[in-house]
């Protein structure tokens, strides 16, 4: 079966309330289990550090009135686990990216939970709706891979991803999802545990592709967090505890969203039109899908149904945030302007 008819029975489950589709063939189950008792020995011996607090206001060079609300939900790679300063983090670097594109401040808020699954976007999604302000002008979602080895059914993740996405978009917000990465590069994972993971990683992926882009959303697949240098270079893109992104590995990932994140709210100034050269391109949403799912970096966006905008928007370098002299809770500056503190709504996850 091909993996763009796997994606939709996946999403199609979700929809009508199917029952567990399996990622992975029984057979492969006693398999699974020993190579992940193996892989366990390895992965964890170091301690990543947890998530910093980047919550506040960046692009100051561009005032302070009126900026754009910019939030992250998801797991520990939308809340940064894994590097100890706030400016390294996903949700600083984007934000200091979109301040600079937009030429706007920008108020960041990260309700992210690390080891969160699926079924925790509902309270975060109830965090973000309730602020006195309103709803996020976008919100970035990265999930999925704490769904993978917990084992949770595809078609629950996805349709309970699909609900979070619903409620966004229903409040007025953009949402732009990092899709489940590719665990298939965790460097102490050995086959036959590697390519099953990275099966199952990719199929959960272009499952939340389908039910995202229905839902109104756009998605980045994060694949292998995002470029051939996490295979080349596993050790310098993983953090300490070979689990969690490093610095360079989340600035990777930042330098990806980006783009897509800007597009949506209308100021990536670049046109919207497919380029063939680049193999973007207007599919069927479950084609785009898998075929996303293989290419780290490939945007998916909603073109008339049941057809899918496939692009590979071209991503500029992100300088991380200069630390400021407000500490943690506004740390880090746009590239073109200080950082200042927030006011938090609520307690952070």
């Amino acid at each position: 079966m091909s993996r763009a008819r796997v994606a939709r029975r996946i999403a199609a489950g979700a929809a009508y309330g199917g029952g567990s589709i399996g990622l992975l063939g029984v057979a492969a189950v006693g398999v699974l289990l020993a190579e992940a008792q193996l892989a366990k020995r390895t992965v964890g011996t170091g301690t990543a550090p947890l998530p910093p607090a980047a919550d506040g206001l960046y692009g100051r060079a561009f005032g302070s009135d009126d900026p754009l609300r910019l939030a992250l939900l998801g797991d520990s790679t939308a809340a940064g686990q894994g590097v100890r300063r706030a400016g390294q983090t996903p949700g600083a670097l984007l934000a200091s990216g979109l301040a600079a594109v937009a030429e706007r401040p920008v108020a960041l808020r990260n309700v992210a939970l690390s080891g969160a699954r699926s079924d925790d976007l509902e309270r975060q999604v109830s965090l973000l709706l309730a602020q006195a302000q309103g709803p996020p002008d976008v919100c970035v979602i990265m999930i999925g891979a704490n769904d993978v080895t917990h084992r949770m059914p595809a078609t629950e993740s996805v349709r309970l991803l699909a609900a979070a996405v619903r409620r966004l978009r229903t409040a007025g917000a953009e949402v732009v999802v990092g899709t489940c990465p590719d665990l298939g590069t965790i460097e102490p994972v050995y086959q036959p545990l590697r390519w099953l993971a990275r099966r199952a990683s990719r199929q959960l992926a272009a499952a939340q592709t389908i039910v995202v882009v229905e839902q109104g959303g756009r998605t980045v697949s994060l694949g292998d967090l995002l470029g051939p240098e996490f295979a080349a270079n596993p050790r310098e893109m993983f953090g300490v505890d070979l689990f969690h992104p490093s610095a360079e590995g989340y600035a990777t990932a930042a330098m990806a969203v980006l783009p897509t994140l800007c597009a949506v709210l209308g100021v990536w100034p670049e046109p919207d039109r497919p380029e063939a050269a680049r193999r973007e391109g207007v599919l069927p949403v479950a084609k785009a899908a898998a075929v996303a799912a293989r290419r780290a970096g490939t945007e998916v966006t909603a073109a008339r149904a049941p057809w899918a905008l496939l692009k590979h928007r071209r991503r500029r370098r992100l300088a991380e945030p200069a630390e400021g002299r407000e500490g943690v809770e506004g740390a880090g500056a746009a590239a073109r302007g200080g950082p200042g503190p927030l006011p938090r709504e609520g307690p952070r996850s």
